[in-house]
C-alpha cells in the first residue's frame, strides 16, 4: 500500500472519532444509563390469551372479570361501549406455588 492512502484512512478514522466525541450526547440529562440488569425482562408474566392478567381471572370460575371497550365506529354509536371479557377460562402459564422452609440451625 503506499503511504498516501495509509493517511488518508488514518485522518477519516480520526474525523469519525472527534465527530463522534464532539456530537452531543442522545440520552437526556439527568438519567444514568440503565444497566443490562435493569434492561433484562422480567420473567413470563401470567397472561391470559384474551391479554388480560391472572388477576383478573376468577380463582374459582377461572372465567375473566374484566371489561373490554368495544370503539363506537364499529357500532355505528358515537361513543365508546363496555362489555366483559368472553374469554371462558384462563389459558396462560400458571404460576410456581411459594412455600416456606424452616432455615437449618446447628444442623437440626
Amino acid at each position: 500500500m503506499d503511504p498516501v492512502s495509509l493517511v488518508v484512512g488514518a485522518m477519516i478514522a480520526l474525523g469519525g472519532v472527534l465527530v463522534g466525541r464532539l456530537l452531543p450526547n442522545r440520552r437526556p440529562r439527568g438519567e444514568s444509563p440503565q444497566t443490562a440488569v435493569e434492561r433484562a425482562p422480567r420473567g413470563p408474566q401470567p397472561v391470559c390469551g384474551c391479554g388480560h392478567h391472572l388477576v383478573f381471572h376468577d380463582q374459582k370460575t377461572r372465567t375473566c372479570q374484566a371489561q373490554v371497550v368495544i370503539p363506537g365506529r364499529w357500532t355505528g354509536e358515537r361513543g365508546h361501549t363496555y362489555r366483559r371479557c368472553m374469554c371462558q377460562g384462563y389459558r396462560g402459564p400458571v404460576p410456581v406455588d411459594e412455600y416456606y422452609v424452616p432455615d437449618i440451625v446447628d444442623g437440626e
